[in-house]
């Protein structure tokens, strides 16, 4: 065990500073929280430690916890997966096929994700926001990013409504459910519901992201407190959540509710979904995970259980730099070494390990082990595939350029280099997820996420745009309610919206231009119509086909 902790300690390291932000880690294995530290600083201007009994913000890995309320709701019979949304929300507009709360459980509503919603009406995340406000700005949304259940997409909008919802059929509180439902059974006493950044939590780590030129900065955030993901908790409360996935205590007990959480979703089409009710089924090295990342303002959490093993690793940092999806699985890989197919874990470990590369999956596994493949792409190869990608199926574009040699993807708001593991596939080296590459002819790739399912994309032609001057004007959407501008000078063309700094426009193909890093929300992407009115297409990530018109 001592030398396990010592390789768990290694892997933290770089965090493991008293003038740095950090984590709280815990290993759960046979019902025991295992190994169990924090590593860095909860607060730096005090200079609190952090602790396994510090508490965080745990962002989207905070929906299984809505999710299990509306289980725990359908199993008393006071409502159904299968209810259409404008059932309990009648102000929702009627879309072309019904939306039922299955589907916001799944991301496959459709719905138009309020965060982006947000981000193109200008609204920032410092200031706070009355429920009712931002749910008049999913109700406004006449448009979907596709039919209910043709796709997955992720969106916060479908567990937002789902707190909605649950206030209007019990006329109780999430929070308070959730209290009663939840915490109180399990004893998780350090776990709240973030509904209100002025109170006083104990423990609580603060929240930074790292500071240009060195240094950190306060990440704060004061919206939030709804159904998608606002829950405070620790590590050994988190124990105490996973447990209950063994022997349930929730609800009326017994294992039907679990198998509720459990069970993933399908398309229209039957595709099975690795998605389940706040919970990603995926498998890691052969075995089975059940799992959840989440992230907000500069807080970042996992919580991985490989149920088979009966193990779980549970990774909850103030810094919106980390990784903890990648930091769980590598711990995992320490613990599970002889479970685990692959190649070791030799790509895994920081240098200066001990133990490190091929030897320390040897020492753990007793057998010899060798690193993956690589293959080197030729600079005509990595030529042939540059350039930009439209999914089929969500419409968002990924850019594909050679840097300092080297193939690099632009996806996700994220920049990160594209490896070469076989003449057609490559991986993502540091991305903010695990993305896995395949190209197909004629030049087509098939991307894989660990967080959603796999998606195709199709090379877009190298069409220069029309004359520049066409484009400009003053563009408004009535489901936004705001106008942008768009400005021809120097030599290209720029995009301002309220008193946001202005954003070049980088042309892609014709008429489709795309704007990098806009404010706090990322990149949008743009696509001018040839009509009478000047109409402008505008997508983010999750709020898909904004109807501007100029």
């Amino acid at each position: 065990m001592a030398d396990i902790a010592a390789m768990i300690d290694q892997l933290f390291a770089e965090w493991d500073r008293p003038d740095s932000p950090g984590c709280a880690l815990g290993v759960i294995q046979e019902g025991q929280l295992v190994y169990a530290r924090g590593y860095g600083m909860a607060d730096l201007e005090r200079e609190v430690p952090i602790t396994p009994a510090s508490v965080f913000d745990i962002g989207s890995t905070g929906k299984q916890f809505t999710a299990m309320i509306i289980a725990i709701l359908a199993d008393q019979g006071r409502l159904s997966l299968d209810d259409p949304i404008q059932q309990h929300l009648p102000e929702m507009p009627d879309y072309e096929q019904p939306i039922t709360l299955r589907h916001l459980l799944h991301h496959t509503s459709g719905l138009r994700d309020y965060t982006d919603l947000m981000g193109l009406a200008d609204m920032p995340t410092e200031n706070t926001y009355p429920e009712e406000q931002l749910f008049d700005l999913i109700a406004r949304q006449q448009g979907l990013n596709f039919r209910p259940g043709q796709a997955y997409l992720y969106s916060n909008s479908g567990y937002f409504l789902l707190g909605v919802i649950v206030r209007r059929v019990t006329g109780t509180s999430l929070l308070e459910l959730i209290q009663e439902h939840i915490l109180q059974p399990l004893g998780m006493r350090h776990t709240s519901f973030n509904d209100d950044y002025g109170q006083v939590v104990k423990g609580r780590a603060l929240s930074y992201a790292p500071r240009e030129g060195g240094g950190y900065r306060n990440e704060l955030s004061l919206c939030g407190g709804f159904g998608d993901g606002p829950i405070l908790s620790s590590v050994e409360d988190l124990f105490l959540w996973d447990q209950n996935f063994y022997r349930n205590r929730l609800g009326g007990g017994g294992p039907e509710l679990l198998r509720h959480m459990l069970t993933p979703a399908r398309l229209n089409n039957g595709q099975p979904l690795g998605y389940a009710l706040g919970l990603w089924l995926d498998r890691y090295r052969g075995r089975a995970t059940v799992s959840h990342g989440g992230g907000w303002a500069g807080y970042r959490s996992e919580l991985v259980r490989f149920p088979e093993q009966s193990f779980s690793v549970v990774c909850l940092a103030n810094l919106s730099s980390m990784a903890p999806t990648r930091l769980a699985r590598q711990v995992a890989d320490i613990y599970l070494a002889p479970h685990l197919e692959g190649a070791g874990l030799a790509p895994h470990l920081p240098p200066g390990t001990p133990t490190e590369g091929a030897g320390l999956a040897d020492a753990l596994t007793g057998e010899e082990t060798r690193p993956p493949q690589s293959f080197v792409l030729t600079r005509q190869e990595m030529e042939r595939r540059a350039g930009f990608y439209r999914s089929v199926e969500t419409g968002h574009l990924w850019e594909l350029s050679i840097r300092e040699g080297k193939l690099t993807a632009r996806a996700f708001d994220d920049s990160f280099e594209l490896e070469a593991t076989g003449p057609t596939r490559l991986r993502a080296v540091d991305a903010p997820v695990e993305v896995e590459v395949e190209f197909r002819e004629p030049l087509s790739m098939r991307v894989e996420r660990e967080d959603s399912p796999p998606e195709w994309y199709r090379k877009l032609e190298t069409i220069p745009p029309a004359s520049l001057a066409d484009y400009v004007g003053d563009y408004t959407s009535a489901e936004l309610k705001v106008t942008c501008s768009i400005t021809h000078a120097e030599g290209g063309l720029w995009l301002r919206r309220g008193y946001a700094p202005r954003q070049a426009l980088k042309p892609v193909s014709g008429d489709i231009f795309i704007a990098r890093g806009l404010h706090e929300w990322g990149s949008l992407e743009l696509e001018f119509a040839r009509d009478e009115r000047g109409t402008l297409d505008v997508s983010a990530e999750g709020a898909r086909h904004l109807r501007f018109t100029r």
